[in-house]
């Protein structure tokens, strides 16, 4: 039987967003977290058309917007930040989601850089139901960076060595 520590995925409930260093609290979501290249075929002049297939080439790096999903409070910073950029006043931001152990610290960082809002949805309002009102912040970025937190791999469950 194996013994050592056990390398459990994380947690999707356990984290927080920091917008230029402030904490936003009240996420319920965050989506998006994604990076993708485009490939291109690329055929070298000497290559005989039937017997080599094309070499494939990276294109352009994109990246997916980020969605925010929280509940509307009286706290008007995410609405402020869009209307901002309405107004002409494009406001770039350094935007950090962390996600957290179960006892709440620091594992594994994503680092957004040169963030701006370009959509903002507010709540969906039925008197049928007893939802919360949730407001949706979409943001555009530059591409991002993962950081493991050092001490992280120390922060898994041990296994339990039930051998005699």
């Amino acid at each position: 039987m194996p013994t050592g520590d056990r390398n459990d995925p994380f947690n999707a409930r356990n984290f927080r967003v920091e917008v230029d260093g402030i904490r936003t609290e009240g996420l319920l979501t965050v989506l998006g977290i994604e990076a993708d290249v485009t490939g291109g075929d690329y055929r070298e002049g000497n290559e005989k058309l039937f017997i080599f297939s094309p070499r494939k080439l990276p294109g352009e790096a994109k990246f997916t917007n980020i969605v925010l999903k929280r509940g509307m409070t009286s706290d008007l910073s995410s609405w402020e930040w869009m209307q901002e950029t309405l107004d002409g006043k494009l406001t770039r931001k350094a935007m950090s989601v962390a996600l957290l152990s179960d006892a709440g610290a620091e594992v594994l960082r994503f680092n957004f850089r040169e963030t701006w809002p370009v959509k903002w949805s507010g709540p969906i309002l039925n008197a049928e139901t007893s939802d919360i009102a949730i407001e949706t912040l979409e943001i555009a970025h530059e591409g991002f960076s993962i950081s493991s937190i050092s001490g992280a791999s120390e922060m898994a469950v041990p296994t339990v060595d039930k051998s005699p």
